[in-house]
């Protein structure tokens, strides 16, 4: 095997699972679901149904990853991180995979220990959710969110430090442009 699995964790019947993942303790990777290269699940880690995980990606303790999630390439999910799949969920009435709202994480975002993501929205590439913070809506790129519900508090760099009023990174020098509302790197 290319990849590491913990004797207490189980994988389901069609997954795949690229070269230099790990999975460790008491996790469960349920049927159907891609996880790319060199990505790292902690320990009570369930990923449901035919999830697609990207490269790179480290999900810690006790996340579950719930059918309609999709996370790109390195993306953080912090410890007790929540997804949510199903907006108006009842236990007599279960909807099914169809009636599951679409959850996308972009490129190299990071979400906060215990932070919600409520269904349905798009946390944009290199945004930061705070620790604790409840997402009800779409989050732009470099986007620093918190709060319940979750704000934008401002811009936050690529390489994870806040972005001040001039748009340039303190920390690693990188120059940013803003149209419009969007922050983009400035080439």
């Amino acid at each position: 095997m290319s990849y590491f699995v913990h004797e207490s964790s189980y994988i389901d019947e069609n997954v795949t699972i690229g070269k230099g993942t790990k999975i460790w303790h008491f996790s469960h990777i349920q049927k159907g679901t891609k996880i790319g290269q060199n990505c790292s699940l902690g320990q009570n880690v369930n990923i449901s149904n035919n999830v697609r995980i990207g490269n790179g990606v480290k999900i810690q303790n006790n996340v579950s990853v719930y059918e309609g999630v999709e996370l790109e390439d390195y993306v953080f999910c912090g410890p007790s991180m929540v997804f949510t799949n199903d907006l108006t969920p009842r236990s007599k009435y279960p909807k099914g995979s169809e009636g599951y709202k679409k959850t996308l994480v972009k490129y190299g975002a990071s979400i906060g220990a215990n932070a919600t993501i409520v269904c349905g929205n798009t946390i944009g590439s290199w945004a930061m959710i705070a620790s604790g913070a409840v997402v009800t809506k779409d989050v732009p790129n470099y986007a620093l969110m918190a709060g319940v519900p979750a704000k934008q508090m401002g811009w936050v760099c690529e390489c994870g430090k806040p972005i001040k009023q001039n748009l340039i990174c303190n920390e690693c020098g990188k120059e940013y442009i803003k149209f419009n509302d969007i922050l983009k790197e400035k080439l």
